[in-house]
C-alpha cells in the first residue's frame, strides 16, 4: 500500500522517521498512526454504515472488533429521532378508538380488561 521514498520497500524505520516529522509538522506529536484508522472507522460508522461494512472494511471477522467504531454521538442521536418522526408522519399513525375523558365514567363491571 505504501512505498518507500524511491518507490521501493518501506522499511518501519522510515516510515516511523517520516512519521514523527510529520506530526511534528502539523502539531500533533501525540497522535499515533492507529488513530488515523479509529478516526476514518468512527467516520465510517457515522455516515450509516452497518457493522457488515466495517466489518469488511476493517477486514475483522469478528463484529465485537467493529462495534467499537460504532459510538452514539449526539448527532446520531438526533438523525435517528427526525428520521423515526418521519416513519411515524408518513404513517398517519391515528388511535385505533378514544379514550374515554376523565369526565366521562367507566362502568367497573369486575372483569379484568380495557373498557
Amino acid at each position: 500500500m505504501f512505498t518507500g521514498p524511491k518507490g521501493g520497500t518501506l522499511y518501519r524505520k522510515t516510515f516511523a522517521r517520516s512519521w514523527r516529522r510529520a506530526r511534528k509538522a502539523v502539531g500533533v506529536e501525540h497522535l499515533h498512526f492507529h488513530d488515523l484508522r479509529h478516526t476514518g472507522n468512527t467516520l465510517a460508522a457515522t455516515t450509516g454504515a452497518s457493522t457488515k461494512e466495517l466489518m469488511v472494511r476493517m477486514g475483522h471477522a469478528n463484529p465485537r472488533a467493529a462495534l467499537i467504531y460504532q459510538h452514539a454521538t449526539e448527532d446520531r442521536h438526533r438523525s435517528i429521532a427526525e428520521a423515526l418522526s418521519e416513519l411515524a408522519k408518513a404513517a398517519e399513525i391515528r388511535p385505533l378508538r378514544s379514550l374515554p375523558d376523565s369526565s366521562d365514567e367507566v362502568e367497573d363491571d369486575g372483569e379484568i380488561g380495557l373498557h
